[in-house]
């Protein structure tokens, strides 16, 4: 400042190091105070990009989960109709019709992120329809449906794949299945036992019960429970869900 006014702020003969340590001293508020709100902007800019990768991966792995959705319930499906065409069974034709009424609902409610819990459990009741038309004895599937929120909001085919698991491994010739399905304060409680076919070695679950699970850990984290329990005679799934706020 001498050197350009003439005179400075510092009494003559000041030291560089006091010079240093008294602006720093003065300063250091600001220095604090501005340096904290840098770091802290630095911080959520890097914690909202970090959220819109997370987001963007799960809905990524969600879409591809979901196309494993659609073609797996597809092969199994046709290919107990082609075994009622191959018998030449009068159930063929309405087995068909009953298809292409299940694929209308998936086709157009896949797309969705959530749909109505009486939905979801419609397709149930078309997939038990549509098998029935093979089962000898179609009086021996126990179904229990007590719905009191019909419209709260749930992914879709999250509980067809266990009834597909069911139909696919079950003993259907002298045995059926047990399930239940319950709503109470809004916690969805899914119940499935049936019996496993004689001489069965594959183990019972496969891509679409890993499907779920997967869906499940992404879409309700800490919200559900999944408990199956395999034995020699038979297969159960318990599954409960907390739908609390996924009303309409």
């Amino acid at each position: 400042m001498p050197m350009f006014i003439g005179h400075g702020n510092y009494a003559e003969g000041t030291s560089l190091w006091f010079y240093y340590f008294d602006n720093v001293f003065y300063s250091s508020n600001t220095l604090f105070i501005s340096t904290a709100l840098a770091l802290f902007n630095i911080f959520f800019k890097r914690e909202e990009e970090r959220q819109q990768l997370i987001q963007e991966k799960k809905s990524a792995e969600l879409k591809a989960l979901k196309t494993q959705i659609n073609p797996h319930f597809i092969f199994n499906t046709l290919n107990n109709i082609y075994s009622l065409v191959y018998q030449n069974s009068e159930k063929a034709l309405p087995a068909i019709e009953e298809l292409g009424q299940l694929l209308r609902y998936s086709t157009k409610d896949l797309e969705k992120d959530f749909i109505t819990l009486d939905k979801e459990i419609g397709y149930l009741d078309s997939l038990i329809a549509l098998e029935k038309l093979r089962i000898k004895n179609p009086e021996l599937l126990n179904v229990e449906k007590k719905l009191s929120h019909p419209k709260l909001n749930i992914s879709p085919m999250l509980l067809v794949p266990f009834v597909e698991n069911a139909f696919k491994h079950g003993d259907f010739r002298n045995k059926g299945f047990d399930m239940k399905i319950s709503d109470n304060n809004k916690v969805l409680h899914f119940y499935l036992l049936n019996f496993k076919k004689e001489k069965m070695k594959d183990a019972v679950s496969g891509i679409g019960i890993e499907n779920v699970r997967k869906r499940l850990e992404i879409l309700y984290p800490k919200k559900y429970e999944l408990n199956m329990i395999e034995t020699e005679t038979n297969f159960t799934v318990d599954l409960k869900i907390d739908l609390k706020n996924e009303e309409n």
